[in-house]
Formats: structure tokens, sequence, C-alpha cells
């Protein structure tokens, strides 16, 4: 596979936030199977997209970089593997040189789903986006989601069952502001069963909320589990326009899942 093919591999890995480690001979000296700037992507699976040399070299990289995507500390290492006898680092390598490889595990982007499309739907996509956020956003509008930012994912399907049918993550929030009680509560129930994420917000009158509370506690859900949900969601900060409400939201969204205590920076006093 050349250069051009793999980073489009993981172009499209980092799309669809599969975790992965790129591998580069950063230097070779002597006799070795590939030269510098040779590449691979390893995935926390251990498949494997292109080549650094093959055999037991190879294998001890496709090692490493499995170890250091389940470490999920993020850090490059470099690492130099001996293609002969006779060091105590040896492996059995005969070919004579030695192989210097880099090892740079990619870090997907955050990730926000947000069930409808409306106006603050928008306006906190467009927000996330900014952040650098990966958003997806379900509606079952067409003409709604056709002109939605370009940097943001859509899909159609209906949400409850996009949300019971997927492998969530700590570091994936879900924002439900759709145009329809019925939706949003079928949301939040299947978020609730199926938990996983970050964070799970929905908007709306405390009303609506208690009405939605007293259907999951209906259908099951225990008290400690509806504690976790935010709800009605974001920062008071009297927000009125969507802008201001995305604004709300995400402050919210951000302070939760990153551990943060909140409140004011304070005057520098300068």
């Amino acid at each position: 596979m050349n250069t051009d093919a793999l980073l489009r591999e993981l172009l499209a890995a980092r799309e669809r936030r599969e975790r992965c480690a790129l591998v580069t001979v950063a230097a070779a000296r002597g006799s070795t199977p590939r030269e510098a700037g040779a590449k691979m992507l390893v995935y926390a699976s251990g498949r494997t997209c292109g080549t650094v040399g093959g055999g037991r070299f190879e294998a001890l990289v496709i090692e490493e970089s499995v170890a250091a995507l389940a470490a999920n500390a993020g850090l490059p290492i470099l690492k130099t593997y001996p293609l002969r006898e006779g060091l105590s680092e040896s492996f059995g390598a005969v070919c004579g040189g030695e192989v210097t490889v880099l090892i740079e595990p990619q870090t997907p982007a955050e990730a926000l789903v947000i069930v409808g499309a409306g106006h603050c739907a928008r306006a906190i996509a467009r927000l996330a986006a900014g952040c650098g956020w990966h958003v997806t956003v379900l509606d079952d509008r067409a003409d709604l989601l056709s002109d939605f930012p370009a940097v943001t994912k859509v899909a159609q399907p209906a949400p409850a069952d996009f949300i019971a049918g997927r492998e969530w993550q700590r570091d994936e929030a879900l924002v439900i502001v759709s145009r329809n009680y019925r939706i949003d509560c079928d949301a939040l129930l299947a978020a609730l069963r199926r938990g996983g994420m970050g964070y799970v917000g929905m908007m709306g009158s405390r009303r609506k909320v208690r009405l939605a509370f007293e259907e999951a506690r209906a259908a099951g859900v225990p008290e400690e589990r509806l504690s976790e949900v935010y709800a009605p969601l974001g920062l008071n900060l009297n927000a009125d326009t969507p802008d201001e409400i995305a604004v709300s939201v995400m402050a919210q969204i951000l302070q939760v899942m990153r551990g943060a205590p909140g409140g004011h920076l304070g005057k520098s006093g300068l």
C-alpha cells in the first residue's frame, strides 16, 4: 500500500472514530526490510494496514502499538529494533541492520450525538464542530439535514434504535433536543438502558422532564441512573437565543466530561 492510500485509510479511521496507531520507520541502518518513511496502521484489535517489514520484527511492533492504544495515554513511542544476532535485545533476526520506528497513537475527537435538527440543534452542532468534536445529528427531516454544516455527520434512523444499537464510549455525549416529546422520551429511555456515554442531556421544561422521568421509572430505570441525566440541560446563563443556548450546553458538556469544577476563573489583578 502506498503512502497516499494509507493516509486515506487513516483519515477514514479517524472519521469512524476507530482507534489506531500510525507506525513510521523513522530510521533504517544497515540491511533492513523497509527504508525510512515506510508506514503501517495498527488498530486496537491488532488488525493492520500496510507493512514496515513483516516477520517477527513487525509482530513486535504490532504488539507495542496495541499496548500503547490499550494504555490510552496518547503518547508517541520511539523504539529501536536490532535485526542482528549477538545483542541482549535481539529477537533472532539476521538481516544485519537495525530499525527505529515511531508509533503515534491516534486519539479520536470527542463525539457528540444530537437528537433533533432544529434551531438549537443546529447551533449546538456548529459550536461543537468548531471545538473539534465529531458530530452526528439524528432526525427524520431530510430537508433540515441536507444543509447542516458540512463537518457534521448526519443519519436518519429512529433515534432510540440508533442509541440502543451503538457501543457508547465515555468520550461521547448525547444531547436530546428534538421537536417531539415522544421522540425525546424514547431516546432518553434507550440511553438510560444502554449507558456508556459520558454525558446525557435533554432539553425541555421542568414539566416535560418530570413526565419523561416518570415514564422511565415506570419502565424500571433506577433513580441512580436518572440522577446522571442533565435535564433541563445546560448551565444557567440566562441563555435565550439558539446560539446562547448552544454556549450553555457545550459549556456544561465540557465541564462534565472533563471533570472541571466550573465557576469563574477570576481576575488576574493586572
